[in-house]
Order: structure tokens, then sequence, then C-alpha cells
């Protein structure tokens, strides 16, 4: 289920990675603003992290980021199901 109708959406922003050079991730949001992605200690040390980056870039995806701190999210924008 997307979280379009749930308020935490506003915390939320799509973006392509447009630049992913070691210790630097560039995104573009869909307004057209660049912003630079900030990582943890741990995702600027794991090379199969930086793999997937330049991966996620080359394909053009778009993944979310939080529009406060400019961080990766690894729950995408999906909710967690009912059990």
């Amino acid at each position: 289920m997307l979280l379009d109708t749930d308020p935490k959406i506003k915390n939320i922003t799509a973006v392509q990675l447009v630049k992913v050079t070691y210790p630097l991730v560039i995104a573009k949001t869909e307004d057209g603003e660049f912003v630079k992605v900030k990582l943890s200690d741990d995702q600027l040390q794991d090379p199969l992290f930086w793999d997937t980056l330049k991966n996620i870039r080359k394909s053009q995806l778009w993944v979310p980021l939080g529009r406060h701190f400019h961080q990766l999210l690894s729950n995408d924008w999906l909710m967690p199901t009912a059990q």
C-alpha cells in the first residue's frame, strides 16, 4: 500500500541519483532541485552499497529521500502489512 494518504508522506520526496562518486552522492528532486545525500559512516564504508547506488543511478530509478535530513529511506513508500 502506498503512503500517499498518510500525512508522513509530506516528509518524503522522490529523487533520482545524478552523481555517485565516493564519498559524494547528489540527487535531483522532482522539482529539479539538487541535494547532497547525507550518508552514514556504515554506508560510506560499504562497497556493496556503492555498487547499488551506481546501479540505481544508471537505471534512473526514483528513490525516497527524507526531506529534512536528506537521507535515503530503506523502507520506500510502503507501509508494513497488517498481521
